[in-house]
């Protein structure tokens, strides 16, 4: 993404590293403000949209498009960990019809959070979806199926191609 800037040169003695609370409080008041004025699932919809244009552009400018897919798992496995994003892993997989399942542990978006009954990690499932279209081609859709506000102390993806 252009707007990205030139983080060495912008952050000479911070660097690319912020606290999660900074990040949350980004993302829970946006969240908020959003819900107010479009309403809940136009504010999740939001999210994903935005979390797919990301993944898609974080798929074009860090991998390699020749990469197999368990390849690509554990570079993003790599990646997710050292930038703080969280620990994943691979559940499930089935390559011939694209059924995947993905966990997110120590998830930034939700991990430690209260149960609220609801899936929170709207900007991960687009962010999963968006890596996913661009590495496959095909539009994939991702659904969070347990996160930290349903209760669960992971974050569960299952990802398809779009029917």
């Amino acid at each position: 993404m252009k707007n990205l800037g030139n983080l060495n040169e912008g952050r000479p003695n911070l660097g690319n590293q912020m606290n999660v609370m900074v990040y949350r409080l980004f993302q829970y008041s946006l969240r908020n403000i959003l819900t107010e004025r479009v309403g809940e699932v136009e504010c999740n919809l939001i999210l994903y949209e935005s979390g797919n244009l990301a993944g898609i552009e974080f798929y074009k400018d860090t991998f390699n498009s020749s990469l197999d897919f368990y390849t690509l798992i554990s570079e993003l496995q790599k990646l997710f960990r050292e930038l703080g994003i969280g620990i994943l892993r691979i559940e499930e997989s089935n390559l011939m019809k694209f059924n995947i399942t993905l966990s997110i542990e120590e998830d930034i978006d939700c991990s430690g959070m209260t149960n609220t009954g609801k899936v929170m990690c709207h900007f991960d499932e687009g962010f999963l979806s968006g890596i996913m279209s661009a590495y496959t081609g095909n539009t994939i859709t991702a659904k969070e199926i347990e996160c930290w506000g349903t209760g669960s102390q992971t974050c569960r993806f299952n990802l398809r191609i779009k029917q």
